[in-house]
């Protein structure tokens, strides 16, 4: 029942973008065949094959030696409130080890170190070789411009921002479906200086949580490609441009390693304060709606919260991508929270549920569709950073960014439904 539930779901998620579209019609078999094909390619790939397991578990070592790593830098800074409380002494008793995981101090730190790794591996090519060949798949593959695929397999890796603009240039001239395509995969993936930070908080939940993130950043990009497609069609059989995708002119340049990491410092510092503050305020003002909310007479004795409110809402969604009904309002508040604030605080969510909330294979179908930027933050983000790299086209991003929150949406439900079809 739960496969039939996912299969149904995916044909529900691509008929909910037809009806969205701007040119409400059957779309052309050959573009869902193969947005649907990469995505089962790529996720069977890493839930059959050994090999690459194996390779996945490797880099979730290398994400735990990355945390060890880190924590050298905030116990030298922060001292005991930086470290792991097995191997620091603490000035008094720890009865609950867990209670001296700060936030501040132990977790958003690996976002500065993870920007600044990531400045390393763009000054010294390895990055760029990675995006240039899943450029090259999108390409091949979707038959997306040059400039489209460039921003749309950078997004797999860095943020929604960043990506377009390493092809600022081109904004300018492209499409009315190309742009939209360059914000609907910003939406459905996420950047790879938080994938650390969310495979820490999940990791005690599931098995190589990088691993899992990682893929579904992967693997939310061709079907955000196909569903921005059907929504926003292409009008024109030209592309706007024709990059080459081996190019080694995009992208920051650094003078040297020194400068890449005095830049990515720069850079992470920002971000993590950004971060830091946005949980803070948001945190802030769930808790005061709760508030409000618990005035409303509910039946029972639990309060109407917002978490609870968004179980019902999108409890229906939930349950098309292959999570029992009996989960599916439990799962329903994870996927609302994260709509209306942002990932981190439904990831955050899912770590804190009790013991049994949801099955093991509704976890990992709530890490994949969870694993997107579609949210109403990102919007504000998405709206200012593509407006201040092309002007001229403000109000054009202003009036497609909402239709993006829903496609990028789309994007992750399917994968959902794919990751739970394949587990």
């Amino acid at each position: 029942m739960l496969y039939a539930q996912a299969v149904l779901g995916i044909f529900v998620f691509i008929s909910l973008a037809v009806l969205l579209s701007e040119n409400r019609k059957i779309p052309h078999w050959q573009l869902i065949a193969v947005g649907l094909g990469l995505q089962f390619v790529f996720a069977f790939i890493v839930f059959q094959f050994n090999l690459l397991q194996q390779i996945l578990n490797a880099i979730n070592s290398g994400v735990s030696a990355i945390v060890e790593a880190t924590e050298a830098g905030t116990l030298f800074i922060f001292g005991y409130l930086g470290g792991d409380p097995t191997n620091v002494a603490y000035p008094f008793e720890v009865g609950d080890p867990g209670a001296t995981i700060i936030l501040a101090f132990r977790i958003l730190p690996l976002i500065l170190i993870f920007t600044v790794l990531s400045a390393i591996l763009w000054h010294y090519r390895i990055l760029p070789v990675v995006v240039r060949g899943f450029a090259f798949v999108l390409r091949q593959s979707l038959g997306v411009g040059g400039a489209v695929g460039l921003s749309a397999a950078a997004n797999i890796f860095i943020g929604m921002v960043e990506s377009p603009a390493l092809i600022r240039p081109y904004i300018k001239a492209l499409t009315r479906s190309e742009l939209f395509i360059v914000m609907s995969v910003g939406m459905a993936t996420i950047a790879g200086t938080v994938m650390v930070l969310y495979s820490v908080i999940l990791e005690p939940l599931i098995g190589n949580a990088l691993g899992h993130i990682l893929t579904a950043s992967v693997i939310s990009a061709p079907a955000a490609i196909m569903l921005a497609l059907i929504m926003v069609p292409a009008t024109s059989s030209d592309s706007a441009d024709d990059i080459a995708v081996d190019s080694r002119d995009f992208g920051p340049k650094y003078h040297n390693v020194m400068d890449a990491i005095a830049r990515g410092t720069s850079d992470g510092v920002a971000l993590m304060v950004n971060v830091g503050a946005m949980l803070l305020v948001l945190v802030a003002l769930v808790a005061l709606l709760n508030s409000a909310l618990s005035v409303i007479p509910m039946s029972g004795n639990e309060p109407l919260t917002l978490q609870r409110l968004f179980g019902y809402i999108f409890a229906p969604l939930v349950w098309f991508m292959g999570v029992p009904w009996s989960e599916a309002q439990t799962a329903g508040s994870l996927m609302g929270i994260k709509t209306a604030l942002n990932e981190l605080l439904a990831f955050m969510a899912m770590a804190e549920l009790p013991a049994g909330a949801l099955s093991e294979k509704s976890q990992i179908i709530m890490t994949y569709a969870i694993c997107g930027f579609a949210n109403f933050g990102s919007l504000g983000i998405m709206i200012a950073g593509l407006s201040g790299m092309c002007r001229e086209r403000a109000q054009e991003i202003v009036s497609l960014a909402p239709k993006s929150i829903l496609s990028g949406t789309l994007a992750t439900c399917l994968t959902g439904a794919i990751a739970g079809l394949l587990y």
